[in-house]
């Protein structure tokens, strides 16, 4: 992310992180100090995947931003309570009957309106936000594949890279490779040499 793109960020309202990934980040970057002294290489990789994650969330809601309110759409305060409401329970299973008391609307009234707002059904769009922890997880954690399914609230393994795949065209255990690729080439480059890491917008949610 460039200043520029920092700026643009925090005036459009969209400044402020979700809880998670805050903690996700202040866990790297504590990990990043504890080793700076003892282990600059282990420390660079923690930088290297904080960065990745700030890249990632900022690509992600800059594909998610559009032109302006829809006729019939969610007002903000559905909005924040539906997005909280499913990011709280992505590991368990969510229905529509559900997002609609959340937001105090009638089933029908809220697919409608969910779909004006966000431009997906409520499956899609919940489908794609554990896809999106998937890929938080793989970035943050070292947990294995399995445990990432169930945290996220896919059936099992399977069903978490069959999903990842035919979102985002490689398989889950390929994205996360070639990404700690990256962090291990940024950690042992040269001081003062520049190591760009690919851009995660194919992943956006």
């Amino acid at each position: 992310m460039t200043v520029a793109s920092a700026v643009e960020f925090e005036q459009s309202g969209e400044g402020v992180l979700p809880a998670a990934l805050a903690v996700s980040l202040i866990h790297l970057l504590e990990c990043a100090k504890r080793h700076l002294d003892q282990d600059r290489e282990k420390a660079k990789a923690s930088i290297a995947r904080a960065a990745s994650l700030l890249q990632f969330e900022f690509d992600r809601r800059t594909a998610n931003a559009d032109g302006g309110d829809s006729q019939g759409a969610l007002v903000a305060w559905q909005v924040n309570r539906v997005r909280a409401y499913i990011d709280v329970h992505l590991e368990t299973s969510i229905q529509i009957r559900d997002l609609a008391a959340v937001a105090r609307r009638s089933t029908a009234y809220f697919s409608r309106a969910f779909k004006a707002t966000f431009g997906e059904t409520p499956h899609a769009f919940i489908v794609a936000r554990r896809l999106h922890r998937a890929a938080e997880l793989m970035l943050t954690s070292d947990d294995p594949l399995s445990q990432v399914a169930l945290a996220c609230g896919f059936a099992d393994q399977a069903h978490l890279c069959k999903m990842f795949k035919q979102r985002h065209g490689q398989s889950p255990a390929v994205w996360r490779r070639q990404r700690r690729d990256v962090g291990s080439r940024t950690a042992t480059s040269t001081a003062g040499a520049v190591v760009r890491e690919p851009p995660l917008s194919d992943i956006a949610a």
